[in-house]
């Protein structure tokens, strides 16, 4: 379904987030969560402060996943990129926003 510019898909249990369909991945880190109640706001919340930190990358447009997985949330975060870019640099941004406790904090508060 798009909504606003966005795809929201949810199949077998993982719902992706995206703003071009099919998504892509060409950049991607993970982690892990506890469990959330609402997985449509956690991915708009990830979505936003990815969009934040990379908006400077031409080409890059993000999307988001996430599914509940032996008791709690696997959050997989990144996007497209159309062009050539420093995939290190990019990649170790995406894992500090992923990573920053705080972030991590008011995720899981708006999400539940």
């Amino acid at each position: 379904m798009r909504r606003k510019g966005w795809h929201t898909h949810e199949t077998e249990g993982e719902l992706i987030l995206a703003r071009r369909w099919p998504a892509r991945f060409d950049l991607s880190v993970e982690t892990r969560l506890p469990p959330v109640g609402r997985k449509a706001r956690l991915a708009h919340q990830v979505r936003q402060d990815l969009w934040r930190a990379l908006q400077s990358l031409r080409g890059f447009s993000p999307c988001v996943s996430v599914r509940e997985v032996d008791g709690a949330t696997l959050l997989r975060a990144g996007g497209q990129l159309d062009t050539s870019a420093p995939r290190a640099l990019a990649e170790a941004r995406l894992a500090a926003v992923l990573h920053d406790d705080d972030n991590r904090r008011r995720w899981v508060r708006w999400s539940r």
